[in-house]
């Protein structure tokens, strides 16, 4: 670490000057000076005009694979780390860049857990678009979205899965970098959103990990090659840290599934686990379970991963183990088992197609936005049960009037607010189009 100069009583900072010149000009930092930029934030020790500048820097020329490897070794070791050796079952996490309606790491957590899969699930804002996974997890009564290292442990030793946000002291320099890169646009900077991910998943004790890299108007990355090129710096770091990883770029113009909103969304996914569920989320499910699977090393074959994962559903386990985990993060509700005893909001109201024709195009951003309007109340709190329910999806014929989706709502006072979003989100066309490809890409 780069030591202060003191001239008697006056304690002067180092400069950090040459680092940022040296990314500037398009150089690669060696393995101390990544450490003392890494050290140097973490205590605060570089000003913020030149962390920002740092940044900046490393958002127009980028990193190396090993560059960004060291920093997320780095950031490990400036945190607290999660020993899962002793649990002997392999260990695999699954990220994802966030998406609108999608509720794969609610399912997907049940899978792998019921065919003997540890999956350890801490989530970060960063990792959800506009609303958490734990946030949707906490429209089920009880639930504690909070855990302990030690009780995040236990529950993985017993269950096997477990949801829950992230704990500040795992990789605590990373909050400090995300707040930097929120400030100075810089979020999208592939090497910093690679070291901030393999630092945390691999922190908390993952072997392995898969990832879904969504991409469209419903994600943050929105241009394609842009979310292949990170799906690719992942693995290809993570390969230099000696870990297994694969990832997938799926597709994000549309939500995910039939429901957009936080209980809406657990109940789907609780009824896709009882053998329900959307095509498209059955086939990025099975997809992405079966990667899972075979990375875990449970399935010696893309046709034993895919019957693994289908049996696990078929034959309830899967389903057994989402109650068991939500159990034991403390939550409990009637509606998991008898979808009839959900709290649906006391109103309804359709979106009506404005003429005939199919759906061309949907804005999933703007469908998150007004499902986030809708669950507003005049208390300030948020209403975990509103939302929109059948979804019409991309290629759809519909007639004048049909409904494009289903709005329910329990406070009117956002309603017509809500209800532009939702229209201005939906684009008819007379000819169909080709429904979009759920998986685009697969990178190992």
């Amino acid at each position: 670490m780069a030591t202060k100069k003191t001239f008697g009583k006056i304690q002067l900072k180092p400069s950090y000057a040459y680092l940022i010149e040296k990314k500037r000009d398009g150089h690669e930092f060696s393995e101390d000076e990544v450490r003392n930029i890494v050290d140097s934030i973490l205590d605060d020790e570089m000003p913020d005009y030149q962390m920002a500048a740092l940044i900046m820097a490393i958002f127009f020329k980028d990193m190396a694979a090993q560059e960004t490897a060291v920093f997320a070794d780095e950031m490990i070791l400036t945190g607290e780390t999660l020993d899962l050796s002793r649990i002997t079952r392999p260990k695999v996490a699954k990220y994802s860049t966030g998406g609108v309606g999608d509720k794969t790491s609610m399912i997907l957590s049940a899978i792998g857990a019921a065919c003997g899969v540890v999956i350890p699930s801490m989530s970060s804002p960063d990792e959800d678009f506009v609303v958490t996974v734990h946030d949707k997890l906490s429209a089920i009564p009880g639930f504690k979205s909070r855990l302990s290292l030690g009780d995040f442990f236990k529950q993985l030793s017993t269950v096997g899965c477990a949801i829950c946000e992230h704990d500040d002291t795992i990789a605590p320099v990373d909050a400090k970098i995300y707040k930097m890169r929120q400030q100075t646009a810089t979020i999208p900077s592939l090497p910093l959103i690679t070291a901030s991910v393999l630092s945390k998943k691999f922190a908390v004790g993952a072997d392995g990990l898969v990832v879904d890299v969504k991409w469209g108007n419903g994600s943050f990355l929105r241009d394609l090659e842009q979310a292949k090129q990170l799906a690719r710096t992942i693995t290809r770091v993570a390969r230099v840290m000696k870990h297994r990883c694969v990832a997938l770029v799926t597709d994000m113009n549309q939500p995910l599934g039939k429901c957009v909103g936080f209980g809406l969304e657990v109940l789907e996914a609780a009824e896709f686990l009882r053998g329900g569920g959307s095509d498209d989320m059955k086939e990025l499910v099975l997809k992405l379970g079966m990667e899972i699977l075979r990375l875990a090393g449970v399935a010696g074959s893309n046709l034993s991963a895919k019957q693994s994962v289908e049996r696990a559903i078929e034959d309830g386990s899967a389903f057994k183990k989402f109650l068991e985990m939500v159990k034991a993060q403390g939550g409990s509700a009637p509606w998991l088992e008898d979808s009839s005893k959900f709290p649906m909001p006391k109103h309804s109201r359709k979106l009506p197609a404005p003429k005939r024709g199919s759906v061309h195009n949907i804005n999933a951003g703007q469908i998150a936005r007004g499902v986030q309007i809708l669950s507003q109340t005049k208390s300030g709190k948020v209403d975990p049960y509103v939302g929109v329910t059948e979804v019409k999806k991309v290629g759809t014929q519909v007639k004048q009037g049909e409904p494009l989706l289903m709005i329910h709502y329990n406070d009117e006072s956002n309603l017509d607010s809500a209800i532009d979003y939702f229209r201005n989100a939906y684009r008819l066309a007379p000819r169909r189009p080709n429904s979009p490809a759920v998986v685009v890409e697969r990178v190992a």
